[in-house]
């Protein structure tokens, strides 16, 4: 039909009794709705009367117009409420922009209906209540209740939780509510009105049903998971499995592929605890029905779920197979299990493995086992009831029969050895020993450049030292300073015992050997015998080495911790129990940690009330709270409320939503120092989310509160809450890098440095670099810190301004004029930007994609060395060894090769500094006078007559002939001889003669235990077809390879450092500083201490052979040395009285 003029006609028609004149003018409507919607709109009442007349046969084509009339209106809700009634008049498959708004509309409109129906939405509203409420204090802070908050609440109805996609329908959204009722005016309310529900249904099956045709299942489990509906989650993945075995006959690939999308979106996308336990439920159930399920997918929903009775009888499925390559995935989970878990999840495994072995092996292996029969029954129960309030399924209880068979029953030990994380962290330590390249040209220039008699000199120094090796077991640098290491004093002591925690932590076989010499002594109640300093720098020690592993570290420190009255000694014994015990959930330990802080030491209460955190780490333990929320309003000290809000952090992470009525609380508490920790608090909670909300409170506290230190950790927070999306943060906070505070530029420095930390993310190092400049020293220091953990691990290939950074890091530190704050913070960027021997970078989470717990607490504690320098050698816990381990079904280490395929030099270690040899003063160049000059060259032209044979003599006009201005020596070197000129054309061709470098092949061999950055995971290959990875893509780390050829004859690497040495160490005596006589920085002085050199390495030595804690034995005798200040050192004579004589007047 030609195009109408008008549509005046067609409208009469509609005014017509007969019904076949109505239906045909709306036909032709119809079809030219798109030209003539201006004159259709004032025809809509009659169209819509059509649509509402029941007699009338065509409504549905009416309201197919009305929709389209609507559409042009720009009226989208009620244009989408008339294509519902228009049934199949809506045609989904047809292109065009009416019909891509509508179906866009419905899909909307289903999302927020469905999602409003879902009835996890009010598991935050079912959260455990503390005992007592914040508001109703008592004590110190009783006045709190009466005073408003300078911050708004960290409610539901201040910050509505919006959807995956931030849209704003869902805002309305209440879960404290009953039914959903949507606002006026809203899609929603529309459909509700009426009554659509089941047309708006029939759209979305009609478009699912068109997507499973088409393959395109990824697009209905997007719908699906922002409708929160998991039935259509469900039946999609059974659809894709379905499909595809009925064209090929099994489930392929494809349907994999589909189970880990889904995977990733649950666990990146999925802001919401109580969805993600629900979705990762429903993968768990489906995973588990596949006759050949992925074990690691299912191992990442166990680990997250905290089902640890799942995780035993995975493994138990795969021993009992018993083929070569199911042991070889069982041994591979279990490195993926430690990796991921707590100690607290690894130890009820190991427990439930344990039950599958006969009485006499239990027997033995119970010598080894913690005795914890008492707090396991309190904490079964308390972990029941967090189980229940997750809504995770409940636990499996272990098989009651034992396994029989020798080979299984290996294989069970062998898991339990793993899950022990021994294993683990030997191999690391190997590796990092072996593979250390510590640049000591730019730890002697630190040390040279920096007063060691100055304390934060020499802390930045030692702080630095740890960092450059930590975890090589390499502590040689102590050993080859101890006149500078005799400088130590009081708390710089005490870090620097600390240092060889960092340097040999999970050298756990050696730890008693390497500390014994500076370990407190059996008290009888007396002073402390020696320098109290070390004592507890050797505790805190202690716990670094055994960081993340309780054993029996946890009870050794106990004992000291108990054994000893000194603050000094006690507040390293409660850092060394909070690192080792992390996340424990041991009940003895708290409570022998809390009778330590009712005894009000400002000293002690700070690491205290940490390491109470630390040893609930994540278990939202309702008692720890409240006990340390009562005593955080009851103390005086500052301190001491400081670590109580650090811990209240550590007990609410990774607990998102549960956390939030501690966190209104602590936001609503007048006291600083407890909003402080209200800002941790979110930073731990929603840690590694992106969570929307919490960057808006973030956000919002960044710019109100009064406080500058609430205000910089709420910048610094960001870091933590989207390091998962590192790219977004730069922009984040462009404009809080600029502001007037600069506690705020500080935290937007720190909050790049956490997020993009190991990245090399050029945005991030464009706004750093010009805060290099800034007036105020701590924001230098912050922008520095940053720089290193952007760039740890990167070289010229990666990032063009390394180099640059680092050598304006070592001109910085160099600088006499610089601010002490500032050389503070780049001596440990220099440590940092080379951590582990440069074979280290900073993760915050795992290489399977879990948050890496022991990093981001390590992070977040080193965060607070901007109160007390010591806790940042927490940041070592951060620092992640990149190398692969390939270890075979035996658990060795064999001797082959694998291929990276790209260039040498791409992922190389940076250049080392080359040491320069000290010259002296530039001697300033002697001034000669223009007449002079002129007489040199009346002397040669001259001299150039008298010879008159060939020589060539050129002489170039001083322009100065004309002045009587002074002139340097300079101008001699413009007379060049006929000499001169060959001497250089000999230069010329010998750079010629010299090889241009050869251009670089693509791809290299590497040895097991080597050096693979994460950036080079993705280009590696293994050609030697005897080995094979059962886990791909390979993830970094330990990887179990399958041994094709069992029974071919094959070389080992063997394992020297983590070596257990039965013979014990010599005990040193302490010697004073002043008795290691005057030595240079590069030799090893003598020393009075019996036993040292055997201790070193002399013949027949423990250590001969190994050079291990040759550095710290040498140590020994200057640091456990008593101060001269220090209390219970021995004080000088009272001189006599003094004589006075006056002269005589005369």
């Amino acid at each position: 039909m030609v195009g109408l003029a008008s549509a005046a006609g067609l409208i009469g028609f509609l005014s017509e009794p007969e019904a076949e004149l109505r239906s045909f003018a709306l036909k032709q409507l119809d079809s030219q709705v798109d030209l003539l919607w201006t004159e259709i709109a004032g025809a809509i009442g009659e169209i819509e009367a059509l649509y509402e007349d029941d007699s009338f046969p065509d409504r549905p084509l009416a309201a197919i117009v009305a929709s389209k009339v609507y559409y042009h209106l720009q009226e989208y809700n009620e244009s989408m409420a008339f294509a519902l009634g228009a049934g199949k008049h809506f045609k989904l498959d047809r292109a065009g922009e009416f019909e891509d708004t509508i179906i866009s509309k419905c899909v909307d409109t289903f999302i927020a209906l469905s999602a409003a129906r879902d009835p996890s939405l009010s598991a935050a509203a079912q959260q455990p209540q503390l005992d007592r409420t914040f508001s109703q204090t008592e004590g110190a802070a009783s006045m709190s209740a009466s005073l408003t908050s300078p911050v708004t609440p960290f409610s539901q109805s201040a910050l509505p939780s919006k959807s995956l996609l931030s849209r704003q329908n869902t805002a309305t959204f209440d879960p404290t509510q009953g039914d959903y009722v949507a606002a006026e005016g809203s899609p929603e309310s529309i459909i509700q009105q009426r009554g659509l529900q089941k047309q708006l249904n029939a759209v979305i099956e009609r478009l699912f049903e068109k997507c499973f045709q088409e393959k395109r299942y990824r697009q209905v489990v997007g719908i699906a998971v922002e409708a929160r509906n998991l039935d259509i989650l469900r039946r999609v993945i059974l659809r894709a499995s379905e499909d595809e075995k009925n064209v090929r006959g099994e489930t392929t690939k494809a349907s994999e592929e589909l189970m880990d999308y889904v995977l990733d979106i649950c666990m990146s996308v999925v802001q919401e605890r109580g969805l993600r336990n629900e979705i990762l439920k429903l993968i768990l159930e489906l995973l588990n029905d596949i006759p050949s399920p992925d074990y690691f997918a299912i191992a990442k929903c166990v680990v997250y779920l905290d089902q640890h009775s799942l995780a035993s009888e995975i493994l138990r499925k795969l021993i009992d197979k018993g083929d070569a390559r199911s042991l070889a995935v069982a041994y591979q989970i279990s490195f993926d299990l430690y990796d991921n878990s707590t100690q607290e999840f690894l130890r009820k495994v190991r427990e439930e493995l344990a039950e599958m072995l006969p009485e006499e092996e239990k027997r033995e292996d119970g010598a080894d086992t913690m005795e914890q029969d008492s707090e396991e029954k309190a904490d079964d129960q308390l972990q029941q009831e967090l189980q229940d309030s997750a809504g995770a399924p409940a636990p499996l209880k272990p098989k009651g029969n034992e396994v029989e068979n020798e080979e299984q029953q290996e294989a069970i030990k062998s898991c339990r050895e793993i899950l022990d994380g021994l294993k683990s962290i030997h191999l690391n330590i190997e590796f990092l020993n072996k593979s250390n390249r510590v640049d000591l040209a730019i730890l002697n220039k630190i040390k040279d450049s920096l007063e060691a008699r100055n304390s934060i000199y020499h802390t930045a120094t030692t702080l630095a030292t740890g960092f450059m090796h930590a975890k090589t077991a390499n502590d040689n640098f102590f050993r080859d300073n101890l006149e500078w290491l005799g400088k130590a004093i009081n708390w710089s002591k005490f870090t620097a015992t600390a240092a060889l925690g960092v340097i040999h932590q999970g050298n756990i076989n050696h730890v008693d050997r390497l500390l014994s010499p500076y370990l407190p002594k059996a008290s009888t109640g007396g002073p402390v015998q020696g320098s109290a300093y070390s004592q507890g720098g050797s505790l805190y020690a202690y716990g670094l080495v055994c960081a993340n592993h309780k054993g029996k570290a946890v009870d050794f420190i106990r004992t000291k911790f108990k054994e000893n009255t000194d603050e000094v000694v006690q507040h390293g014994g409660a850092l060394g129990l909070g690192v080792a015990g992390m996340a424990s959930g041991d009940q003895s330990v708290y409570d022998d940690l809390k009778q330590v802080l009712y005894t009000e030491s400002a000293i002690n209460g700070e690491a205290v009330g940490l390491s109470m955190g630390l040893v609930m780490l994540g278990s939202a333990n309702v008692g720890a709270l409240s006990d340390m929320v009562q005593y955080a309003h009851d103390t005086q000290h500052d301190k001491t409320i400081r670590g109580l809000a650090l811990g209240m952090a550590m007990i609410m992470y990774g607990r998102q939503e549960g956390a939030d009525e501690v966190i209104q609380g602590l936001l609503n508490d007048p006291d600083p120092a407890l909003r402080y920790g209200g800002i941790l608090t979110i930073a731990m909670a929603y840690v590694g989310t992106g969570s929307n909300k919490a960057v808006r409170k973030l956000l919002h506290v960044a710019v109100s509160d009064v406080s500058d230190d609430v205000r910089r950790i709420a910048v610094l927070s960001l870091g933590f809450i989207l390091f998962r999306k590192h790219t977004s943060v730069p922009r984040m906070v462009e404009l809080l890098a600029e502001s007037y505070n600069p506690h705020v530029r500080y935290g937007a420095a720190m909050a790049l440095g956490i997020a993009c930390a190991g990245t090399g993310l050029d945005e991030a190092i464009d706004l750093l670099e010009p805060m290099l400049k800034d007036p105020t020293d701590f924001v230098r220091q912050g922008a520095l810190i940053a720089l290193s953990m952007i760039l740890v691990q990167q070289n010229d290939a990666l990032n063009s301004k390394v180099s640059s950074i680092r050598k304006n890091m070592l001109k910085i530190v160099a600088d006499r004029h610089e601010d002490a704050m500032c050389k503070f913070g780049c001596a440990m960027a220099l440590g940092i930007i080379d951590a582990g021997g440069r074979n280290c970078t900073i993760s915050l989470q795992t290489q399977t994609g879990n948050l890496h717990m022991p990093g981001i607490i390590g992070m977040a504690v080193f965060t607070q060395y901007w109160y007390w320098f010591p806790l940042a050698h927490f940041l070592s816990l951060s620092f992640t060894p990149t190398a692969v381990i390939a270890l075979d079904q035996k658990l060795e280490a064999p001797v082959f090769k694998f291929h990276s395929n790209t260039k040498p030099s791409l992922f190389d270690y940076p250049p080392e500094e080359t040491a320069k040899v000290d010259q002296g003063p530039e001697k300033v160049k002697t001034a000669v006078l223009s007449t002079t000059a002129q007489a040199k060259r009346r002397a040669a032209r001259k001299e150039k007559q008298q010879k008159g044979d060939s020589m060539d003599v050129d002489t170039v006009t001083s322009k100065t002939d004309k002045s009587d201005k002074m002139d340097t020596g300079d101008d001699d070197a413009t007379i060049t001889t006929g000499d001169d000129k060959k001497e250089g054309e000999e230069e010329t061709a010998k750079k010629a003669e010299q090889p241009k470098p050869k251009k670089e092949k693509v791809g290299y061999d590497l040895a097991n235990m080597s050096r693979v950055l994460p950036a080079q995971l993705k280009y590696l290959s293994f050609p030697d077809s005897r080995y094979q990875p059962v886990k791909k893509p390979v993830t970094g780390g330990v990887v179990v390879v399958l041994d094709t050829e069992p029974k071919k004859e094959r070389e080992v690497l063997p394992l020297t450092v983590s070596k257990k040495v039965v013979a014990p160490a010599p005990t040193a005596q302490p010697v004073g500083p002043q008795a290691q006589g005057r030595t240079g920085a590069g030799a090893a002085p003598q020393t009075p201490m019996r036993g040292i050199a055997d201790l070193i390495g002399g013949p027949g030595s423990a250590a001969a052979g190994l050079g291990l804690g040759a550095g710290a034995a040498a140590a020994a005798g200057v640091l456990t040395a008593v101060d001269e200040d220090e209390e219970g050192g021995e004080e000088a004579e009272v001189p006599g009285e003094f004589d006075y004589e006056t002269d005589k007047e005369e």
